[in-house]
């Protein structure tokens, strides 16, 4: 069953908001009829949008010109189990907006623009449990949907002395490997809708990073750490194995030797030795790790939003195709910016040699 999107090259809000227009518009024919078990929807400029409805789960898959696919999920349409994957209900009416708390996350505006996202679980090293991966699916997957005008992210972790210790193995501790599969699997998906978030996201690494939470790092954009700060990926020790992209963005981050090292060994490493692999941008002296990390992403919060995304998007794409295959997808990202409002008040602002007002338009 297929539909036509609506023209995404017209639809400036976001590089992904025509998809999630047309999954919308699924949604609501499945809770009329009941019967849509699969849609197809093709974008402009190669984009293919598919919906599937599996095990209560409404799944969505991008994938974008060239055989390159990425995938998300927008979340269920029946209520979650208590190791459930998602948190959004089929009568939820703020589609894609963003909670104002979560019990494990703590949100706060910054300003207009900046938004500082907290791991919040101080009492249990900030980790992760399953209630803040419902937390994470659900605040992730709302920014994809509708980006509520914020053009940077801070993560950190509540506290001084930890940034996150991972799983929450107290929780796991009772398990049995059903629930712990079942538990897995939101947290695969609460870990891609964090890579695929179009708006920029700095970790703000303030303490140890263990197991998940150097792969939470390692999932974000950049990583600013505080001298304190140490990481380590000690899944092995455990009997398991990194099983949060922790296999696949480290040796990009390190080169596949030192990553080999790292995770097999599952011995910890310093904020500076990471810094010196190509993991961390910057070493902030402990007490002023959140003022470089506001001053950078301020900077960034100028900048044209829509740019901002879709350069984060073609980046992205870099490191999965081929040189010419990446550079077409490249133009076809700077083409949809030609007919913004924000590229002619850019253009504008410069020759009247003004700061320029963009609007994401």
């Amino acid at each position: 069953m297929s539909v036509n999107a609506p023209n995404a090259a017209n639809d400036t809000r976001s590089p992904y908001a025509a998809p999630m227009r047309v999954l919308r518009t699924w949604k609501a024919l499945l809770r009329v009829t009941g019967k849509v078990t699969m849609a197809t929807a093709a974008v402009p400029s190669h984009d293919c949008v598919l919906f599937c409805i599996q095990n209560g789960c409404l799944w969505l898959r991008t994938t974008y010109g060239f055989g390159n696919g990425s995938d998300g999920i927008w979340g269920t349409l029946a209520p979650a189990g208590k190791y459930g994957r998602a948190t959004r209900s089929e009568t939820d009416t703020n589609e894609g907006r963003m909670k104002a708390q979560y019990e494990t996350l703590k949100l706060e505006r910054i300003d207009e623009h900046l938004l500082v996202v907290t791991l919040n679980r101080p009492h249990a090293g900030n980790s992760t449990n399953t209630q803040m991966g419902r937390d994470f699916l659900d605040l992730w997957t709302g920014l994809y949907i509708d980006q509520e005008g914020i053009r940077c992210i801070i993560l950190t972790g509540a506290g001084d002395r930890i940034f996150a210790a991972g799983g929450d193995l107290k929780e796991r501790n009772e398990m049995t490997n059903e629930q712990w599969m079942m538990q897995h699997n939101l947290f695969e998906r609460a870990r891609q809708s964090l890579m695929q978030c179009p708006i920029p996201i700095i970790c703000a690494v303030n303490g140890a990073a263990r197991g998940g939470g150097t792969e939470t790092a390692l999932s974000c954009d950049f990583i600013f750490a505080a001298e304190r700060a140490t990481f380590a990926l000690t899944e092995v020790k455990l009997g398991i194995m990194p099983g949060g992209m922790g296999t696949q963005n480290l040796p990009r981050a390190v080169g596949v030797r030192r990553a080999k090292q790292i995770i097999l060994t599952g011995e910890p490493f310093t904020a500076q030795e990471a810094y010196e692999w190509g993991m961390v941008n910057k070493v902030c002296k402990n007490d002023e790790l959140m003022n470089d990390v506001l001053a950078v992403a301020r900077t960034m919060c100028e900048n044209a939003p829509l740019s901002i995304y879709q350069a984060k998007k073609s980046i992205n794409i870099s490191t999965q195709v081929d040189l010419f295959n990446g550079f077409a997808f490249e133009i076809e990202a700077y083409n949809r910016l030609v007919g913004t409002e924000d590229r002619l008040e850019g253009v504008r602002a410069f020759n009247e040699k003004r700061k320029a007002a963009f609007k994401g338009r």
